[in-house]
């Protein structure tokens, strides 16, 4: 039991950082900073441990902060793909001047 409010408290103070990084991203529409490599890995890393509690049919509290944590670090992702897009063209339309 224990050890279950400690992966729920880790899995919660995680998930505490990503909206202030999706709002960071939405405003700065750039990528610096950003790796996505690491958001892919971290989406990875989330997504084992629900494998994880499917396989040992473990459905506490923290299985279910899974879900919210891949969806934000998903929206990052998806956010820097936008910022990357006004990245080329803000560099095609510099390049054109």
């Amino acid at each position: 039991m224990l050890a279950e409010i400690f992966e729920t408290v880790m899995i919660v103070s995680f998930g505490i950082s990503w909206p202030l990084s999706i709002v960071r991203s939405y405003k700065s529409r750039s990528t610096k900073g950003k790796s996505l490599l690491f958001m892919c890995f971290i989406v990875f890393g989330y997504l084992c441990g629900v494998v994880s509690k499917c396989i040992s049919h473990t459905y506490n509290l923290a299985f279910w902060f899974y879900f919210p944590n891949i969806i934000m670090v998903s929206t990052d992702i998806a956010l820097y793909f936008r910022n990357k897009a006004i990245e080329r063209k803000a560099a095609e339309n510099a390049a054109a001047e």
